[in-house]
């Protein structure tokens, strides 16, 4: 089976000075042996953007999706079309975060993604487990 990391598991994860650190590094540890790490391409373009904005060094974090990630999850109409549902029905839900949770959800692989966003856990019925970094 596979985990979906949200970007601020990646960031918590990346940066010692981030407040998820400590639980995104633990999660991380535990997970990579006998899980395949997997991100949304949506977590690629937000924290490579927080890279070249100055957030976090690039170079480390493309060692890190070389290193530990087994892939980067394309989205496509079908997934938009998930991350429209979730949206409704969490108003809170910003659309990036909607759209990397469905691709979470729509891949058959995928049955947990790990993330910072309490807003994640609070949707019901949903596929996957959310394991919420704290």
């Amino acid at each position: 089976m596979a985990v979906v990391l949200d970007s601020d598991a990646v960031v918590g994860f990346l940066d010692r000075q981030d407040a998820l650190h400590g639980a995104a590094d633990a999660a991380v540890r535990e997970l990579l042996p006998e899980q395949r790490l997997l991100v949304s391409v949506i977590t690629y373009a937000e924290v490579l953007a927080g890279a070249r904005l100055g957030h976090h060094n690039e170079d480390a974090l493309r060692g890190f999706f070389v290193g530990l990630i087994s892939g980067v999850l394309p989205v496509d109409v079908a997934i938009a079309d998930k991350a429209a549902d979730l949206r409704s029905r969490l108003k809170s839900l910003r659309m990036p975060d909607a759209l990397i949770l469905a691709t979470a959800e729509t891949d058959p692989d995928v049955d947990l993604i790990v993330t910072g966003d309490r807003r994640l856990a609070k949707l019901s019925g949903l596929r996957v487990k959310v394991r919420l970094l704290s």
